[in-house]
């Protein structure tokens, strides 16, 4: 029996859910649906299918979140295959399948995106099960979703006629409204969802035949890779130096193994506001909510909150409400949150990338307060976590311990604080924060200088290898 492995493809960085998706912390890390975020629905929705722990690839930035995300689902420590540049899903996959052969195996790679819903998980458990006996023969199998709509934000599938399984006959780039409408008509076309199915060794040929360049790139910089504890590093000169491309243009519409099974399976890629709508629970007023939220003569909207939302007489609207920003929008206009984005990043706003509340990998920081030469931080150490070893060129730090114990390094001092102490670290004086203790450290930090950016931090020690 061939082995499985999934891999899931999490270095996204996408937008397109502004305000509550963001550069720093995407969609696929989002509680989107239900309590857990995507990522880990996606590793729940696989990991009964897998011989395998699934590999996972992520962005070098969110290596954490991704790794603290897993942790607490109690899955299997698995690879975490860190991409230093976005370079596509081809170079993402060929560097998968690498890994998955580096053991001397050549698994069924389960290849899926990290941030889609898949409502029906039995369907999708079913449906890849049918296909492996094919990948196991050398076919490049592809899940063809079964359209219920003529959707222009969607590549389609054409496949043969007939049943299950069948062969694949062209790819389509998103159409306009008229030929999606034709495809619905015809039938034989499906949704392209990005999800595949093949042999690792299988791939890594087909890619050799059609872009033997960016597997080139791929192999030089999986070769010189850097291990560090679970996570895999690629080499960014060699691997910042190959092409960028998808799965599809690179191997998928060349190849003359493709193959695809049509699923309805409950799918969608939760590319916009108006999407999450369509999959979410609805009221009989056909609103959808997350959070605490009110809807009075109010239809067919969706509300986001983090504190109370109220709707009054409104209908087809989006609102999405977090600490530093809120969107309102027209639910058939929400694409065009991507020029929101835009500006603020044409503006160097930090709305674009960071949320108020910034996630490390000792902990998070929220930005609670700020003004005229002071910022006022409520952060969160995890048990036997630790910051750098580090020193500010422009501002002193007032810490107020309000539970658990911190362990403080101040220039040549170490002190232990619980409940309600405190300390001062004056300006220019090298100093770190820990926690010793089981659970979590949380204190108030007071800064107060002529400069509180982020970027004047000296470091000195890191345990998690970061610089500058």
């Amino acid at each position: 029996m061939d082995k499985l492995q999934p891999v899931l493809l999490s270095g996204g960085s996408g937008t397109r859910l502004w305000p509550l998706s963001r550069e720093a912390y995407p969609k696929q890390f989002l509680p989107l649906i239900g309590e857990e975020s995507l990522l880990q629905e996606t590793w729940r929705r696989v990991a009964p299918l897998g011989d395998l722990p699934p590999l996972v690839v992520a962005n070098e930035e969110h290596r954490f979140l991704a790794a603290e995300q897993l942790r607490q689902l109690g899955a299997p420590t698995p690879a975490i295959l860190l991409e230093p540049v976005g370079r596509n899903t081809a170079p993402a996959i060929a560097a998968a399948a690498l890994q998955a052969m580096a053991g001397g195996e050549d698994p069924l790679l389960l290849v899926l995106p990290s941030d889609h819903v898949v409502r029906d998980a039995a369907a999708f458990q079913v449906a890849v099960r049918a296909a492996m006996p094919a990948a196991a023969e050398g076919a490049l199998v592809t899940f063809g979703i079964v359209p219920d709509a003529p959707e222009t934000g969607f590549g389609y599938i054409q496949a043969e006629s007939g049943k299950g399984l069948r062969k694949v006959l062209r790819f389509v780039e998103k159409p306009d409204a008229a030929t999606a409408q034709s495809y619905l008509d015809a039938g034989g076309y499906y949704w392209n969802s990005g999800m595949f199915l093949f042999r690792a060794g299988r791939f890594l040929d087909e890619l050799k035949q059609f872009r033997p360049d960016i597997l080139d790139a791929v192999r030089v910089a999986f070769a010189a890779a850097r291990h560090d504890g679970d996570f895999v590093r690629l080499d960014k000169a060699a691997f910042a130096a190959g092409p960028s491309d998808s799965i599809d243009y690179a191997v998928m519409e060349k190849t003359a193994h493709a193959m695809v099974l049509p699923v309805d399976i409950g799918w969608s890629d939760v590319g916009s506001w108006s999407a999450l709508w369509e999959v979410a629970e609805r009221d009989a007023d056909g609103n959808a909510h997350h959070g605490d939220v009110i809807a009075v003569d109010s239809r067919n909207s969706y509300a986001y909150a983090q504190r109370m939302v109220a709707l009054v007489g409104v209908d087809d609207v989006v609102v999405v409400e977090t600490d530093d920003a809120v969107l309102v929008a027209r639910k058939d206009r929400v694409q065009e949150v991507k020029q929101v984005v835009a500006q603020l990043k044409a503006e160097q706003r930090s709305q674009a990338v960071l949320h108020r509340k910034v996630y490390r990998p000792w902990g998070a920081y929220d930005s609670i307060d700020m003004g005229e030469r002071f910022q006022v931080k409520r952060i969160t150490v995890n048990p036997g976590a630790a910051l750098s070893l580090q020193m500010h060129h422009h501002r002193a730090e007032h810490w107020i311990v309000v539970s658990g114990t911190a362990k403080v390094t101040r220039g040549e001092d170490i002190l232990l604080l619980s409940e309600n102490e405190s300390t001062y670290i004056p300006l220019g004086v090298k100093h770190r924060l820990e926690n010793p203790g089981k659970v979590p450290l949380e204190l108030i930090e007071v800064q107060s200088g002529s400069y509180l950016g982020e970027d004047d931090i000296v470091r000195f020690e890191d345990v998690y290898g970061r610089s500058g």
